[in-house]
């Protein structure tokens, strides 16, 4: 799995520039009205939002930091989930700040930046922390790949919901899963270099 997930860090860093210098242009606001048009108003996607506020972030963070505590001990992944959940969040607001998109005009009240989507990425990255550490202690690889199927499933949902409500363009919610992942990826990495590191030490 690694061989597929870890490469695809990478692309998603590009990808998110890509976005975020092309999103002006006139192609891609065509995808955007195109995306609107398709999602805009479908109820049943857009009660998917709420998976991704602030509060289910926290809730699903503080939960995964104690669950990691109580049953496992482990430091470091307890640090993996404030990194991705925590300074995700953090992350998001700074990058909101930094290029200043306004929302989309349905619904111009909401006093956030649009770009990117703290659904989009938020989500992603609690989701896919969760599902990281369940495929962890499991033995089944069909089992792992399903796992990972219903996080994408999920991810996508919460993401496209943001286009269905309004509150955001589809390159917004683009621009917020690549980001996301990026970032999983790269704290992923950082967790798995240092449990390689410390198995290394114990076994000394």
């Amino acid at each position: 799995m690694r061989r597929i997930f870890y490469p695809l860090g990478m692309a998603t860093l590009i990808s998110f520039f890509a976005i975020l210098t092309a999103y002006s242009t006139p192609e891609f606001r065509g995808i955007d009205a195109w995306a609107a048009g398709k999602l805009y108003g479908l109820r049943w996607l857009d009660s998917l939002s709420v998976l991704g506020e602030d509060s289910v972030l926290f809730v699903m963070g503080l939960g995964m930091i104690l669950y990691l505590w109580f049953h496992h001990r482990n430091y470091r992944a307890m640090f993996f989930v404030f990194l991705t959940v925590g300074a995700g969040k953090a992350l998001n607001v700074l990058l909101k700040e930094a290029f200043i998109r306004e929302r989309p005009p349905v619904l111009q009240e909401l006093e956030t930046y649009s770009f990117p989507s703290q659904h989009a990425m938020g989500g992603l990255l609690y989701i896919f922390t969760a599902a990281y550490f369940m495929t962890a202690y499991m033995v089944s690889e069909v089992g792992k790949w399903l796992v990972w199927l219903a996080a994408a499933g999920l991810v996508a949902g919460i993401g496209l919901s943001r286009v269905a409500g309004g509150e955001h363009y589809l390159s917004d919610v683009l621009a917020g899963w690549c980001a996301g992942y990026t970032l999983f990826v790269a704290v992923a990495i950082w967790y798995e270099f240092r449990e390689h590191r410390f198995e290394k030490l114990q076994n000394r």
